[in-house]
């Protein structure tokens, strides 16, 4: 287990956190912020067999080594992970959202990270759908998906962000509902965005997919980081039970959210309707996790190739993920 500790032993820089809501009124989960101190040392051994917030294993945990994976190979482990678009195959029917779409091609391993690429590719032959209004064109973004499912448990990602007006996505689905845990903006060129913390932002939801709520949002939150998210690697932790969710940033716990707050978020007056009056704390099921990259055109999207980066290529680079479930 070398390879797994010398990733560990590589942690973060000393920050200060502070949880800012951001977009949503007053409201009863809001009082559940964390304020984390900054952190003042690295441990000298980090145990990579467990949680980086839970070293001591208070929480009796056990990695899942079917769904972990230290990206350490020279190819994905495609026995564990499906590359969206192989052989032609989109799960779910999704190739991506307008303008971008998913290439297998934009999928490596590198320097023991999982890269997914967004490039700048006119050459690439685009879907000749129409989403939304918008068509597949100029920016090709990748997509993975792990094969097998789970149901609770604390999952772990070290990750940055791709330095691009793109997402940088940690979600998952099943049971006709989505989780997304984190989608994340490296960049914007909109100076409101920007002043709004976009590029510091924790953005995550959760949302029902059945008849009842048509893939509306039935409760989300927003938080300021304090750091750039494609500025260095960091350590996310979601521990997701069925008593809701805790959020850990480099291993100090950062939100609790508990299913009874999320039940109670009026999700038919901020969303639409969400799921009317169905519990919103949905996803109890098992789920399949997603990482990705997407353009928001709602957002802004890249224009050029300058936008993507120098080369017209940027990465979103995910260094392990790692899933613990609870000792029977």
């Amino acid at each position: 287990m070398l390879y797994i500790i010398r990733k560990s032993i590589s942690l973060l820089l000393p920050c200060v956190i502070i949880v800012n809501t951001l977009g949503c009124s007053p409201s009863k989960e809001d009082a559940q912020s964390v304020v984390i101190p900054p952190v003042t040392s690295v441990p000298d051994v980090v145990n990579p067999q467990l949680p980086l917030s839970d070293q001591s294993n208070v929480g009796k945990w056990v990695l899942n080594e079917d769904l972990s994976d230290e990206f350490e190979a020279s190819t994905l482990n495609q026995d564990k992970w499906f590359i969206q678009g192989t052989g032609g195959v989109y799960q779910s029917n999704f190739i991506g959202r307008a303008p971008s779409q998913f290439s297998t091609k934009n999928v490596r391993l590198e320097e023991g990270k999982l890269k997914l690429e967004t490039r700048w590719d006119t050459s690439f032959v685009f879907s000749s759908k129409v989403d939304n209004g918008t068509k597949f064109e100029n920016i090709t973004t990748a997509a993975v998906i792990s094969k097998k499912e789970f149901t609770y448990g604390y999952m772990e990602v070290k990750s940055k962000a791709a330095d691009c007006e793109v997402t940088s996505s940690f979600w998952a689905i099943g049971g006709n509902t989505e989780f997304d845990f984190f989608e994340m903006f490296g960049d914007h060129k909109q100076p409101n965005k920007e002043a709004a913390g976009k590029e510091r932002e924790l953005w995550w939801s959760i949302h029902d997919w059945t008849s009842a709520g048509k893939g509306n949002t039935t409760y989300t939150e927003s938080h300021d980081l304090g750091f750039r998210v494609a500025a260095s690697f960091h350590v996310y932790g979601f521990e997701w039970s069925k008593d809701g969710l805790t959020i850990y940033i480099d291993g100090k716990l950062f939100r609790e959210i508990s299913r009874t707050t999320i039940n109670a978020y009026d999700d038919i007056l901020k969303h639409n309707g969400g799921n009317g009056v169905n519990e919103n704390f949905v996803v109890t099921k098992p789920i399949r996790i997603w990482f990705d990259q997407e353009t928001f055109p709602w957002h802004g999207v890249p224009d050029s190739k300058e936008e993507v980066g120098v080369t017209g290529k940027v990465d979103f680079e995910i260094e392990y993920f790692r899933l613990w479930q609870k000792k029977e």
